[in-house]
C-alpha cells in the first residue's frame, strides 16, 4: 500500500478543482481514475458510488411480459393485416377473454401472479372487471395518452394500497390521498420545486430548511438563481457520549422550525446517505411545531427508502395536511430504468388553502398561466397544477406518465401487497442482503457499528475523523486535517485500489466522511472495500508517526 501512495501528483491536481463539485459529478472523475488504475494492475474496479441496485424483482416483471401477450392478442382480435398492423383493445367481453387466457396459460411464468393481482383488485375494491382489464391492456400496449393524466384510476387504487402498507404501516391518515405518477423520484422533485415557485407558495429568496446530510439535488436546486432560497440546514449531528454518529437531529435544531419565517422543510426519510429513519421523538416535535407554532409549514418528504425499515411510518401519516410525499419504486424493485414514482398529496392540504389566500395580484397572474386549461382557475388543486406545470401548461392535454410504466408500477405495488400475505418473503430477503453487505463492510474495517432499529442500511456513511481519533488520538486528527484534503481519501481509493465511493461532504455531511452504497456490489466486494478503507487510514497514521519529532 505504501508503494502505491508514492505518487500523488494526479490526485493533488484534482483536489482543489473538485472540492465544490457535486459528488455525483465527481464520481465520473473517480471512475476515470479507477479505470486508469486498473490498466496498471490486475485489479477489478468496484463502484460503490451510486445507489443503483444489482437486483431486480422478477415476479412483477414476469407478469408484465406475460400480460403483453394478452395485449397483443386483444389488439389483433380487433383487426390485423399481414403488413404488421393491428387494431386496439376493445372493452366488451374482455374479462371473459382474460380469464380464458389465464386458464389456457396457467403453467407459464407470471400467469399465476397475474391471476392473484386480478383477484386482489376485484375482491378488495368495488370495480368493474372490464374496466380494470381494459385499462391494464391499453397499459401494456401503450396505445393511448394517459387518462386521467394525473394517474390511471386503477393504478392509483393499487399504489394507494401499497403506500398504506409500506409507508403508513397499515395506518394511513383519514381522508383521501391523491397521487401523481411521475418519471421517477427525480422528476417528482423537479415538479414540486417548479410548482411551488410557479404558484408563489415559495417566492424567490424565501427561507426554507433542509435536513442534512441529504441527496445532493435538494442542496443544489435551492441555490439556482430562479429560486435563490435562504437555506438553513438542520444537521443530523447527534452522537453518543464517545462521538459515534446516531444520524439524528437535536431538539435545539428542530425547534428552529417554530419560526414562521421558514416556509418549507425538505426531508429525505430514511436519509441519504446516512440511511436512518427520523426518530419518533423528532416526529413528535415536528407535529407539535406545526400544531402550535408554524401551521403553514410546508413539508416535502422523500420516502424512497421506506421499505428498508420495518414498521416505517411516513411524516405524511402524522402531518397529512402539511405534507407532500414522494415515493419511487426504483430501489426496492430494482427498477431505476423504469422511472416509476408518485407524488402523494392529501385531499385536505395546506397547499390548496394557501393558493386561496394568495393576494389578488398573484391570483391574476395564475389566471393567465392556467387560463388555457379551464375557466375556474382558483379551483384547480395544487396537485393538478403540478401535472400541468410538468408539461409547461400548454401541453397539459398530453401530460402523464406512460401507460406501460404505470402498469409495471401497478404490478410492483401488488407484488408487495400479495407477498406480505405470504409472509413478506421478498422484503425479508431484501433486508438480509443489505444487512449482510453492511456487516461485511464494517467488520472488514474493524470499526464499531451500533445496532439501531432506525437504520435502513441502503447506504453507509463513514466519518473517517471519528475513527482516526478513536484509534490514533486527537493529535493525529489535527495533523490529518492540516496536511490533507477531505477528498484525498476518495481519490486514493480510486487511484490506488480502483474503488469508487462518494465524498460525504458533498451531501453536506461530515467533511471527512465517505458514502458507500450497499446496493450495487456483491457481499465479498464490501469486505474488499472495508479493508482498503482501513488500510488508507492506517497509512495516514504511519506517515503521521514518521513526522513526529524523535524523543531522545
Amino acid at each position: 500500500m505504501d508503494k502505491l501512495l508514492s505518487d500523488h501528483s494526479k490526485v493533488k491536481s484534482f483536489e482543489r478543482e473538485m472540492e465544490r463539485i457535486s459528488p455525483f459529478e465527481l464520481k465520473n472523475r473517480l471512475i476515470e481514475l479507477a479505470d486508469e488504475s486498473i490498466r496498471k494492475t490486475t485489479r477489478t474496479m468496484l463502484n460503490a458510488g451510486r445507489g443503483n441496485p444489482n437486483w431486480i424483482a422478477t415476479v412483477p416483471r414476469e407478469a408484465f411480459f406475460a400480460f403483453g401477450r394478452f395485449g397483443l392478442a386483444e389488439s389483433r382480435r380487433d383487426w390485423e393485416c399481414e403488413e404488421g398492423l393491428a387494431g386496439v383493445p376493445q372493452k366488451d367481453g374482455i374479462t371473459e377473454r382474460f380469464e380464458e387466457f389465464l386458464k389456457s396459460n396457467s403453467k407459464e411464468p407470471g400467469i399465476s401472479f397475474l391471476a392473484e393481482c386480478y383477484q386482489y383488485m376485484i375482491n378488495e375494491h368495488d370495480i368493474n372487471s372490464d374496466e380494470l382489464i381494459h385499462e391494464w391492456t391499453e397499459g401494456v400496449i401503450g396505445n393511448q395518452y394517459p387518462v386521467p393524466d394525473r394517474i390511471l384510476n386503477h393504478t392509483e387504487t393499487a399504489v394507494r394500497d401499497y403506500m398504506a402498507q409500506e409507508l403508513f404501516n397499515g395506518r394511513p391518515p383519514q381522508g383521501e390521498i391523491d397521487l401523481f405518477a411521475t418519471e421517477g423520484g427525480t422528476a417528482a422533485m423537479c415538479y414540486i420545486f417548479d410548482s411551488l415557485q410557479q404558484n408563489r407558495l415559495l417566492e424567490r429568496g424565501d427561507s426554507i430548511a433542509l435536513m442534512t446530510p441529504v441527496f445532493t439535488p435538494y442542496i443544489e436546486i435551492p441555490k439556482l438563481y430562479r429560486y435563490n432560497y435562504k437555506v438553513t440546514e438542520i444537521p443530523a449531528n447527534v452522537t453518543t457520549y464517545d462521538d459515534l454518529h446516531l444520524w439524528q437531529y437535536s431538539d435545539k435544531d428542530i425547534s428552529k422550525l417554530r419560526d414562521p419565517e421558514y416556509k418549507a422543510v425538505f426531508i429525505v426519510n430514511p436519509s441519504n446517505p446516512p440511511s436512518y429513519m427520523i426518530a419518533p421523538e423528532t416526529v413528535d416535535m415536528l407535529v407539535d411545531i406545526v400544531e402550535r407554532w408554524n401551521p403553514n409549514l410546508m413539508i416535502v418528504t422523500d420516502d424512497v427508502y421506506a421499505t428498508y425499515i420495518n414498521g416505517f411510518q411516513s411524516l405524511m401519516a402524522r402531518l397529512p395536511h402539511n405534507t407532500i410525499c414522494v415515493y419511487s419504486f426504483s430501489k426496492y424493485f430494482g427498477a431505476t430504468g423504469w422511472r416509476t414514482a408518485v407524488i402523494a398529496l392529501h385531499r385536505d392540504n395546506i397547499f390548496d388553502e394557501m393558493l386561496k389566500r394568495l393576494p389578488r395580484k398573484r391570483k391574476g397572474e395564475l389566471r393567465e398561466r392556467y387560463g388555457s386549461i379551464r375557466n375556474d382557475i382558483e379551483n384547480i388543486r395544487f396537485i393538478d397544477r403540478m401535472v400541468a406545470d410538468s408539461r409547461q401548461v400548454a401541453l397539459n392535454h398530453t401530460a402523464g406518465l406512460s401507460l406501460p410504466q404505470q402498469l409495471q408500477m401497478t404490478f410492483f405495488a401488488l407484488y408487495s401487497i400479495i407477498d406480505k400475505r405470504k409472509g413478506d418473503r421478498f422484503k425479508e430477503k431484501m433486508h438480509e442482503i443489505i444487512r449482510r453487505r453492511l456487516e461485511a463492510l464494517w467488520t472488514s474495517m474493524g470499526f464499531t457499528l451500533l445496532p439501531d432499529p432506525l437504520r435502513a442500511g441502503y447506504y453507509s456513511e463513514i466519518d473517517m475523523l471519528v475513527w482516526a481519533k478513536r484509534y490514533y488520538g486527537k493529535d493525529f486528527v489535527d495533523w490529518l486535517k492540516l496536511n490533507y484534503s477531505p477528498l484525498d481519501i476518495v481519490f486514493r481509493l480510486a487511484t490506488e485500489t480502483s474503488l469508487v465511493v462518494l465524498n460525504g461532504g458533498g451531501f453536506d455531511g461530515p467533511e471527512w466522511s465517505i458514502r458507500v452504497s450497499l446496493a450495487n456490489l456483491k457481499e465479498k466486494d464490501y469486505t474488499i472495500i472495508g479493508k482498503h478503507v482501513r488500510e488508507i487510514l492506517d497509512t495516514y497514521a504511519e506517515r503521521w508517526k514518521k513526522s513526529l519529532p524523535v524523543v531522545e
